[in-house]
């Protein structure tokens, strides 16, 4: 808000009827630009920024103009542009139409979303020490 963003709904405080424990109202921004900090930064807990676009580069644009790339989420109809949209954003795990989590998929970050991943064959692969013996 101190940046000019529109607070639609939710903000500071614990939701009603949960004042015991770490809750946070979910919260919903719009009027935001690409270079403020709610745009930019990874914030983990249940909050929204709206941003416009005009056209569906833009909005890839928009996507991958940040130094993270943890997961990203594309909900749409026209399947061509869906599957350039998911393949265009930079980041380690795309949801597409409100898709299953699969816990044989790999999940993990781009970027300053970190390295390595969880899950699947990759994320077993992480577990492993691997030998190399040669000259014998």
């Amino acid at each position: 808000m101190d940046e000019g963003a529109t607070l639609v709904g939710g903000g500071l405080g614990k939701p009603e009827g949960l004042e015991k424990g770490y809750y946070v109202k979910p919260t919903v921004f719009t009027n935001v630009s690409n270079n403020m900090t709610i745009a930019q930064e990874e914030i983990f807990g249940p909050v929204m920024s709206i941003i416009s676009y005009e056209t569906l580069n833009e909005a890839i644009e928009i996507a991958n103009d940040t130094i993270y790339g943890l997961a990203g989420y594309v909900i749409g109809e026209d399947q061509e542009k869906l599957k350039k949209v998911a393949s265009s954003i930079r980041a380690g795990r795309i949801t597409v139409n409100k898709g299953a989590t699969d816990y044989s998929a790999p999940f993990g970050g781009y970027k300053q979303s970190g390295i390595g991943r969880e899950w699947g064959d990759y994320g077993i692969e992480e577990y492993l020490e691997i030998k190399s013996v040669l000259g014998m």
